[in-house]
């Protein structure tokens, strides 16, 4: 196995809600039906999938809890986390910590999207984000 991800899906209970987050986050879908969403991100695919359909195709029992996952977003600059955060705020969004310097000499900060899905949006200053979206440890 290649060391990479191709794929990440996250369930929803509510398909036009998520849908409708991350549309009006500025990401655009790349196909979808009436019970998942697939945007091309990069190199990859993110998707939004029925959260019950999820658990059973990944032999899963759903308990409901958060599943000890987080995505993150990296940024140029803590300027931007703030903007992204805002963003995100304001697509229905919920900031559950604001930008801050980090332990690491960064900055951070974390939205949950309204499927309670956690991202932190980062700057690094030790990592690198090109033009294309991708991230290098420098």
């Amino acid at each position: 196995m290649e060391q990479r991800v191709t794929l990440i899906t996250l369930g929803y209970r509510d398909y036009q809600r998520a849908r409708d987050f991350y549309t009006a986050m500025g990401w655009t879908f790349a196909w979808t039906d009436d019970d998942v969403v697939f945007f091309q991100v990069g190199p990859m695919i993110f998707s939004l999938w029925d959260r019950e359909k999820l658990a059973k195709d990944s032999e899963m029992q759903d308990s409901g809890g958060w599943g000890g996952v987080t995505l993150a977003y990296n940024t140029n600059s803590p300027q931007e986390v703030d903007e992204v955060l805002a963003q995100a705020q304001a697509a229905g969004g919920t900031v559950a910590r604001r930008g801050g310097k980090t332990f690491y000499g960064g900055y951070s900060g974390i939205f949950v999207d309204p499927e309670g899905h956690p991202w932190e949006v980062a700057h690094n200053p030790s990592w690198t984000v090109r033009e294309d979206g991708s991230v290098t440890l420098d």
